[in-house]
């Protein structure tokens, strides 16, 4: 068995070793120790691993390390395809490169342009962004460049090349330097990360965690068989029960639409179980609001749209619950990544109908792992049915009553006008 590598056998400065110690990251993971040092000697890379295993920092290390050694802004930027995800990983490069007084900023939508405008003329060192928001700033003004960039990162790669982003990534593209390293990272390779490494020029590192299986030992996969009329009724009661046993750890619940997110948070909310919903239709300032209230576990229960499923990482959270099963199999391994992070025990628990059978046999198939049944007490759900129905009838007609759609429509139009599809 090879001995344990330490951040020194990465050819890391020691200023930034002593900042990881800092901050409790005393040795490097996997995908760290195999993509630090390739990154160090100029290769592309491809890097793919479980979500918690450290991908954020396998590639903000080596860029600070190079940014030392000939510093000045814009040196790098990371695309990534949430607004949440760009915050966090501008946070992760503020506090490993905070004693090289590292500057950065995060541009993203929903939030003022002029400022950020004002913020790039300034050329931070590090620029974390969504595709949109920085495709609108290359379009609509020019105190700015990025065509001196050492480093482009796309975080969530897969998603960022789905085909979602493809108009705002050509025009970001159409800015870069054609000498560049090219950082893609993502918790699965796809084909087309696979293509990528066909067609860049430079030589290309590739890093993909051995495992059998999708997601962590440590998280225990549960199902709960509902119909579909009496689905929100067993909502209710699997966190009653879970909470009953478990009422330190927190939970997030995941939706498929932001309407049902909406309502969905509004009704728990009156059937006394305290949450902050995450999704598109909410203002930026308010969506940083209720996720720094999740993270500081002054409410314990978020729940969100897959706005929220990639790369967040809030060591808290002991349950994922899948209010609705998601259409692509890998979105599931995204969403229950949220839980059993770096080596924590965690569990998910997917609500199933009749007609999800065929979405969750797929995931199973893609995890190479079986759902186990989490049984409840059908009678107490029984109890329970009538209150939730009536709750979340009151919860639509709040919903009519407000702005909610009159929002929904002025986003339509929006997209209309940029003439961009794709969120931003």
């Amino acid at each position: 068995m090879a001995d344990k590598v330490n951040f020194t056998d990465l050819q890391l400065n020691n200023w930034i070793i002593r900042q990881c110690a800092s901050i409790g990251v005393k040795s490097p993971t996997p995908i760290q120790s195999n993509c630090i040092p390739e990154i160090l000697n100029g290769k592309d890379c491809i890097g793919a691993a479980k979500t918690g295993s450290g991908k954020t920092l396998a590639f903000a290390l080596p860029i600070i390390q190079k940014l030392c050694e000939d510093p000045y802004g814009i040196f790098a930027l990371v695309l990534t395809p949430t607004r949440e995800l760009a915050y966090q990983i501008g946070d992760q490069f503020a506090v490993v490169g905070k004693p090289m007084n590292l500057k950065y900023c995060v541009i993203v939508g929903g939030v003022d342009m002029v400022e950020q405008g004002i913020q790039l003329s300034k050329h931070p060192h590090i620029v974390v962004a969504t595709p949109g928001r920085l495709a609108d700033h290359l379009e609509s003004c020019k105190n700015f460049t990025l065509s001196r960039i050492k480093f482009l990162v796309l975080d969530e790669a897969d998603r960022l090349l789905s085909g979602h982003f493809d108009e705002q990534i050509k025009t970001i593209f159409s800015n870069l330097p054609k000498l560049r390293q090219n950082l893609f990272f993502s918790a699965t390779i796809t084909d087309t990360l696979q293509k990528l490494k066909e067609v860049t020029s430079k030589e290309v590192s590739l890093y993909e965690a051995p495992s059998d299986t999708a997601t962590v030992e440590q998280l225990e996969q549960h199902y709960v068989l509902c119909p579909k009329d009496v689905k929100d009724a067993y909502l209710v009661e699997v966190i009653r029960e879970y909470k009953s046993k478990h009422d330190k750890g927190n939970i997030m619940i995941f939706t498929d639409t932001c309407k049902n997110c909406q309502v969905l948070s509004m009704t728990l909310n009156e059937v006394g179980f305290e949450n902050v919903a995450l999704h598109a239709m909410i203002p930026q300032r308010q969506r940083l609001a209720a996720l720094a209230k999740f993270k500081s576990n002054t409410v314990k229960m978020l729940l969100a749209t897959d706005v929220a499923s990639r790369g967040l990482d809030i060591p808290t959270i002991e349950l994922v619950i899948n209010h609705s099963v998601p259409k692509i199999p890998k979105e599931y391994i995204h969403r229950v990544g949220r839980t059993a992070r770096a080596g924590r025990i965690g569990k998910a628990i997917t609500l199933v109908t009749p007609y999800d059978i065929s979405l969750l046999q797929a995931i199973e198939k893609l995890i190479n792992t079986k759902l186990t049944e989490f049984k409840l007490d059908e009678s107490e759900v029984s109890k329970i049915f009538t209150q939730v129905s009536v709750t979340k009838s009151e919860a639509y007609i709040k919903l009519d009553e407000g702005d909610f759609y009159e929002k929904k429509l002025i986003n339509k139009r929006k997209k209309v006008d940029i003439g961009r599809s794709g969120p931003r």
